[in-house]
This record gives C-alpha cells, sequence and structure tokens, in this order.
C-alpha cells in the first residue's frame, strides 16, 4: 500500500522550517503524486524531504520465504527531487509525475548474478538405477531453476524508480532436464540366467537378442554400466591378466576374430557387447565375461546405440 507523504515526513522528524516563505505558502495541487507517492497538499521542503526519505529505502527481493535487500546507494541509485517537486508544484490535481532515476547497470547487474549463484539449480537427467524382468528402473528427472536475470535487472530499475518500494518477487525460469523417462533413449538389460539382451527405449522393449554370457569361472559382472567406446571392425588383444589367454597372439578383423565386427566395450574392466566368431555359443554361459551376439545382431545393435547408453546386467 502506498504511504501518505505526511506520515514519511512525520516517522523522519524531518521539519520545513528553512523552506523560503513562498514556498512555505505555495502547496502541490490535490492527489498529486510523484512515482506512486502522494504528495498533495504539501510545500516544497516537506515534499522533498518525504521524497529523498521514501527513495532512501532499500528495494526488497522475496524468494520462497526468504528476503534479499539491495541499498540504492549500492548500486549508485540518484534522483532529482528538485525538478520532481518543481514539476508537482505546477501540475494540475490528481497528476502522476514520473521520477527518473538513474543508476549503475553494471552494479545492478552483479547483484542480480550475485543473487543467481545463490538461486540456482541445475535440472537433473533422469537415469538408470537398475533393471526387473518389466525393464529399466529409473530415477526421474527432476526440473532446474534459473533466475531471469535481464527481466530482473529490468525490474530492479523500474522499482528504483517507484516510491512505493514493494516487495518484488524474483523472476525465475525452469530449467528443463535434457533427458526425462518419456524420452530417455536407449537402455540395455542383459539377463545371464536366460542370455538374453534386451534394447529398450525409455521403458518401450524395442528388440530381444539371444546372446552368451560368462561362464561359471569367468561370470559377467551385474551391476548398471554403460558403454563407454565403440569399435567397427575390431582388433582382438589377449587380455594379460588371464590365464587362458597366455601365448595367444592379437587377431586382426576377419573371419577368424572373436569379437566379429562390432566391439561396445563397457566401464566394466575387459567387458564388452560384440560379435562372435562362434556363433554356436550364443544362448549359453559360454563367454569370459563379455556379451557375444550374432554378428548381425552385434551389427544392428551398434547403430542403435551410443557413448553413454545404461547396460543393467542382471
Amino acid at each position: 500500500m502506498l504511504r501518505t507523504l505526511a506520515a514519511i515526513v512525520a516517522a523522519a522528524g524531518l521539519a520545513c522550517a528553512a523552506a523560503p516563505a513562498a514556498e512555505r505558502t505555495h502547496t502541490i495541487p490535490a492527489d498529486v503524486t510523484v512515482a506512486g507517492l502522494r504528495v498533495g497538499g504539501l510545500s516544497a521542503e516537506p515534499a522533498r524531504a518525504a521524497i529523498d526519505a521514501a527513495f532512501q529505502r532499500p528495494v526488497t527481493i522475496v524468494f520462497q520465504g526468504r528476503r534479499t535487500t539491495i541499498d540504492p546507494a549500492e548500486v549508485g541509485a540518484a534522483i532529482d527531487v528538485n525538478t520532481a517537486v518543481g514539476s508537482a508544484l505546477a501540475a494540475t490535481p490528481q497528476s502522476r509525475i514520473a521520477l527518473p532515476v538513474t543508476y549503475s547497470r553494471a552494479r545492478a547487474a552483479r547483484i542480480v548474478d550475485r543473487i543467481a549463484k545463490r538461486v540456482d539449480r541445475p535440472a537433473v537427467a533422469a537415469r538408470v538405477i537398475g533393471a526387473t524382468a518389466a525393464g529399466p528402473e529409473f530415477i526421474p528427472a527432476k526440473p532446474g531453476v534459473a533466475v531471469d536475470v535481464n527481466a530482473m535487472r529490468t525490474a530492479i530499475a523500474q522499482l528504483l524508480g517507484d516510491g512505493a518500494r514493494a516487495p518484488l518477487r524474483l523472476l525465475t525460469r525452469t530449467v528443463p532436464a535434457h533427458r526425462t523417462v518419456a524420452h530417455f533413449g536407449p537402455a540395455i538389460v542383459v539377463t545371464r540366467s536366460t542370455n538374453t539382451l534386451r534394447l529398450y527405449s525409455g521403458r518401450k522393449l524395442v528388440r530381444t537378442f539371444p546372446v552368451a554370457t560368462g561362464q561359471a569361472i569367468y561370470p559377467t559382472p551385474s551391476g548398471v554400466w554403460r558403454i563407454m567406446n565403440k569399435q567397427r571392425d575390431p582388433w582382438w588383444y589377449p587380455p594379460t591378466y588371464d590365464a587362458w589367454a597366455k601365448g595367444l597372439k592379437p587377431v586382426p578383423p576377419g573371419p577368424s576374430n572373436p569379437l566379429g565386427t562390432r566391439w561396445m566395450g563397457l566401464n566394466a574392466p575387459g567387458v564388452g557387447i560384440h560379435g562372435t566368431d562362434a556363433p554356436t555359443s550364443i544362448g549359453y554361459s559360454a563367454s569370459h565375461g563379455c556379451i557375444r551376439m550374432h554378428v548381425p545382431d552385434a551389427e544392428w545393435l551398434f547403430e542403435h546405440v551410443q557413448v553413454g547408453t545404461p547396460v543393467v546386467i542382471l
């Protein structure tokens, strides 16, 4: 609500004894306002004092029950009180007079940026945390929030020119997550007990493939992993840390390559999804930890996943 200038003057304990006699006898017409302040009926000096007192009050910004105040001096705000009072004295009754304010845009921008650093919260993308027979399990996305810095800079400038100094609600915008469950994209679920690989798009099943998983002595590691790299026509290199590969030599791309024609490496050390030169092993627990596929299936899957695709192994 607007405060009357008489109340502001009384609260400030301001006097007008020093005003010239001409100004004391010349009062502002009825119902005139300056930047939202009622100055009708006041002579020049009380009007000056009241306007100045009103504009020295801080700007208040409110967000989620918290209040931040900005002292006009922080942004170098200044007003031309004499021009405003002169316009008010010369005005007709019920006139509304604006009060131009000068201020530092750079200082105001820095204050808004400081508020944004406290308030801004990034969006959180949906992610896979596991899987069941029904498909992947997700933690849903959470939208973020960001201060609308351009709108806030404009709003602060407007509030500096408003003598009422009503609190300003912090202007924010919602930041959408870049990945939601509904638009998640590919996710893979491998079930060792049934030697199957299921490709999903979000929660929708796209295709199911027979695969070979690890032998009991070399189990395919369960957990939530992701594809870290993809290779066409890869070389096969014998793992130096496994006794079964001792004495074996690297195999170049070709029909006898143990990886077939495609490799999709996981962040599980030494484990990947790939084709095979032993198609009769598909459907069994026969690998040394990797997930083998028929070569055409691996080539198809390679085109429908990307680095970062989650892989849940049950």
